[in-house]
């Protein structure tokens, strides 16, 4: 769990050893992942360079970023489970039949596909014959869907090689791309027109079969499902009553506008292609060059050694980490590897443990200046200066951390913990010395608000990490920049399968309208009350978010909610903050909490029950939002006067709430004491001077009635 260096005991995550290998599939292994290795370098090295100094075409460079996403994650994400080389069983005939069968399409659609480009490279034929396009599709399609059968009936992962059927589902990508670059100025004029080809419609199914394949894989079920219905709503809205009815589309018009930048290769995909692989290898950076670890470590030297110390950490080292790796699941693995077994450690019990760094992790997504990419993304939707996003998002990122930090100190204090013993953490005094790490983000906030642009600024900001690096023992070379492009490609391959997953639904919501019926609803709704309005508004963006991560959850929550929450008359500014909290927050929210369900894996615990604990320790973020709606001095709306007043206001209704939750202020609190406060906390939200006068005198006489009974403060 530690090892030793200068600074004393560095704390590390402990490993888990995998199972052993045979030597052909070690052998194997190691040749297929140095080209798996190269493959994924060179697909970060893509980007940065298209990026900085050689742009492309936009419509060219989103369909590469897919395609690469693609052929990266089915090598990855490999079909079937590992056996070794004895007991490994011999393929069913049913097997290789399916196999056959996907190869004979995918095989037959690939070079159709190859045949034009070779033709236009080596004759300058710009049209191929017409059997060439007339006959690649149906193919192509029956042998992607063998190939993904392939791995539904035969499912699993193998650590050592990809499956036939992978292989193949990576050269459909391939050909899909293949054709719609070949083809890139008539299809985009065609799509999504009576005008459109069978072969634009045959390539744009092939793509989006593929899309939802991998985020199967990468994501789970529950996108894919909320795609799957998104994509049937188009077709059964003839069917449907009230406000979902509308006249239904032809497959082929559905499909090709589906796969143009008004869908699949809309905001998302513009946001994952720049910010948010660009982010990703900031992080990469940070973990090759070991800064990211000093991060961690610097947080325990400073606040280990406190009551329920690893759990202060792990709200700010997690929370750090979080607003740039984009992914709460993600970095409660990443970093809860090491927070959760010291948590428990020092008394928590284990879904408190996988709960609070759960709700750190998803805390990250909405701390500036990154917001684990939020931040792009609702300045890509709205059009709102970056800069401003980010200001406003400073208060309510402390009241949320506030929250967490009395929520888990008050648990603490009432389970009488300890913190880390001193000769067990890294030594403040000498990692004081090494405060230059910080440097890489100092100069990424820098660079932001110095007017650069976030893609010229997130490469400084790199560039910085390997720079730092080498005033330390883990100087980057060339190899440690090679693994760091490696990994940054391997982070991102979730995000773009989400993204473009995505941006499927938003394709959906344009071309039904459901958005402007479902604005249209919340407008009916406010007539009898805005707080139902909202109210509601907050349970659709926390259900469309379940399941999600927190790019697809706000990109999908902001083309049905927020285009209603404007129309209500609420600034976009404040409704897209509204949206965008909720979408995070549902990483944390029963039933479908996937940062606190990756936490309970670790920890040990029940996975709904350490669902409720996050929900319980997130609370804040549940009421934040009500608070800038009725306060918009908390985006930094208004007057500095009136800013301050809210600021204060509210930190100590997110104190107060805390102390209800928890049931500890001077001591452990009765029920009734309870709701006394929980009231007090309530009466803070307005932000005005009267409720604020209530909230005080409330919270003064539950702290008079504790002092004057002993049994109250000292149980």
């Amino acid at each position: 769990m530690s090892r030793t260096s200068d600074a004393g005991p560095v704390v590390v995550a402990e490993g888990v050893d995998d199972e052993p290998l045979s030597a052909n599939q070690r052998a194997f292994g190691s040749h297929l992942n140095y080209g798996v290795t190269l493959l994924c370098a060179l697909y970060t090295a893509f980007h940065i360079v298209v990026m900085n100094f050689y742009p492309l075409e936009t419509w060219t460079y989103r369909m590469l970023h897919i395609a690469g996403g693609l052929v990266i994650g089915f090598m990855i994400y490999a079909a079937l489970l590992l056996h070794s080389e004895d007991d490994r069983p011999r393929r069913s005939l049913a097997e290789w039949a399916v196999i056959g069968l996907a190869a004979a399409g995918v095989g037959y659609g690939a070079a159709m596909v190859g045949y034009a480009w070779a033709a236009w490279w080596v004759a300058g034929v710009a049209r191929p014959p017409a059997f060439v396009f007339q006959t690649y599709g149906w193919p192509l399609i029956l042998g992607t869907l063998a190939a993904i059968a392939a791995g539904w009936i035969w499912g699993g992962r193998d650590r050592s090689r990809v499956h036939p059927a992978d292989w193949l589902l990576a050269l459909s990508a391939l050909a899909m791309t293949g054709y719609i670059l070949f083809n890139v100025g008539p299809i985009r004029l065609r799509a999504g027109t009576a005008m459109a080809q069978p072969a634009d419609f045959h390539a744009a199914l092939v793509g989006v079969l593929l899309i939802l394949e991998l985020t199967r894989r990468v994501a789970g079920l529950a996108l894919v499902i909320i795609a799957s219905v998104f994509i049937a709503y188009s077709f059964l809205g003839p069917y449907l009553p009230g406000f979902l009815t509308h006249r239904g589309y032809d497959p082929r018009r559905f499909f090709t506008y589906i796969f143009t930048d008004q869908g699949i290769l809309g905001a998302p995909i513009a946001v994952s292609s720049t910010y948010i692989i660009l982010f990703i290898a900031f992080a990469a950076f940070l973990q090759a060059s070991r800064v990211g670890e000093y991060f961690v470590n610097f947080a325990f030297a400073a606040a280990g050694h406190l009551r329920g110390g690893p759990a202060k950490v792990a709200i700010f080292g997690s929370g750090l980490m979080g607003m740039i790796n984009g992914t709460s699941a993600g970095n409660v693995v990443a970093t809860g590897s090491l927070t959760i077994p010291l948590m428990k450690k020092v008394g928590y019990p284990a879904k408190s443990a996988a709960g609070i760094e759960a709700t750190a992790s998803s805390g990250g997504q909405i701390l500036p200046p990154i917001m684990g990419a939020g931040a792009f993304i609702m300045a890509e939707v709205t059009g709102i200066p970056y800069t401003e996003i980010v200001v406003a998002a400073i208060i309510p990122a402390v009241l949320y951390f506030v929250s967490v930090y009395f929520m888990v100190d008050f648990q603490a204090r009432k389970l009488d913990m300890k913190g880390l013993p001193k000769d067990q953490l890294p030594k403040f005094a000498v990692l004081a010395r090494q405060i230059y790490l910080f440097l890489p983000i100092v100069i990424l906030i820098y660079t932001l608000f110095a007017g650069y642009t976030v893609i010229r600024a997130g490469t400084v900001a790199m560039a910085s990490a390997a720079v730092v690096s080498w005033l330390t023992p883990y100087r980057m070379g060339p190899g440690a920049i090679y693994r760091a492009l490696d990994l940054a490609a391997r982070m991102s391959i979730q995000l773009v399968a989400v993204c473009a997953a995505a941006g499927i639904i938003v394709g959906v919501i344009a071309l039904t309208g459901v958005g402007a019926r479902f604005s249209s609803l919340l407008l009916g709704l406010a007539d009898q009350s805005q707080v139902i309005a909202l109210f509601f508004a907050m349970i659709i963006s926390i259900v469309l978010g379940m399941g999600m991560p927190t790019t697809a959850a706000y990109a999908v929550a902001a083309a049905v909610v927020a285009p209603g929450l404007i129309q209500l008359g609420i600034p976009p500014l404040v409704a897209h903050f509204f949206v965008f909290y909720y979408a995070v927050m549902s990483a944390i929210t029963p039933p479908v909490a996937l940062a606190a369900y990756a936490g309970a894996a670790i920890s040990g615990s029940e996975p709904m029950r350490t669902s409720v604990e996050a929900f319980k320790l997130g609370l804040a973020a549940f009421i934040v939002p009500f608070m800038f709606f009725n306060s918009h001095e908390l985006l930094m709306q208004g007057e500095w006067l009136a800013i301050l007043h809210v600021f204060l206001s509210a930190c100590l209704g997110v104190l107060l709430l805390s102390a209800a939750v928890q049931g500890w202020l001077f001591g452990r609190l009765n029920g009734v004491l309870r709701l006394l406060l929980l009231g007090a906390a309530l009466a803070m939200i307005d932000g005005g001077w009267v409720t604020d006068a209530i909230g005080i005198a409330a919270a003064g006489l539950v702290a008079v009635l504790q002092r004057r009974v002993p049994s109250t403060a000292s149980r």
